[in-house]
């Protein structure tokens, strides 16, 4: 992450259609093919969007001591102003967003089964955290469907 090597406890699998990469934090990671579970979920998240997918970045949180700092999903692979519809599943964490020119916060729950549409220009305008919590001690997954480019 900005040109330093970080590890983190988290776990992370990328899956989606053939071909499409995706670099972030310096690292490139290739495409997992769907297994039959995520193209399920990949299938009922589509239904409630309305939005089509190629492809699911999942996060593995093992309890509160793991978070992501701010930042914005805004790679040069994705396409720009797409919809990224997050699932979560497990334990509740606590979400936000920061305005990035206002400060402005807005901040939520993620209880287990929500569906968390990040649309139009919330990776410009809108920076997001998941912060650590010493509350929190079962796991949780975040599975985040994304919109790529074809290479």
């Amino acid at each position: 992450m900005f040109g330093k090597t970080i590890v983190t406890a988290r776990k992370v699998a990328w899956f989606g259609d053939a071909g499409l990469d995706y670099t972030y934090s310096g690292k490139t990671k290739s495409p997992l093919p769907w297994t039959d579970l995520l193209r399920e979920l990949k299938r009922l998240t589509e239904e409630q969007t309305g939005q089509l997918f190629n492809s699911c970045l999942l996060n593995f949180y093992h309890d509160g001591s793991e978070g992501m700092g701010w930042h914005r999903d805004n790679e040069s692979s994705i396409i720009p102003h797409s919809t990224i519809a997050c699932v979560s599943l497990g334990a509740e964490r606590r979400f936000h967003f920061k305005h990035t020119t206002t400060k402005e916060r807005i901040t939520m729950e993620l209880a287990s089964g929500s569906l968390l549409l990040m649309e139009g220009e919330t990776q410009t305008q809108w920076l997001h955290a998941l912060p650590k919590s010493k509350r929190v001690s079962e796991p949780r997954i975040s599975l985040t469907f994304r919109q790529m480019k074809s290479s």
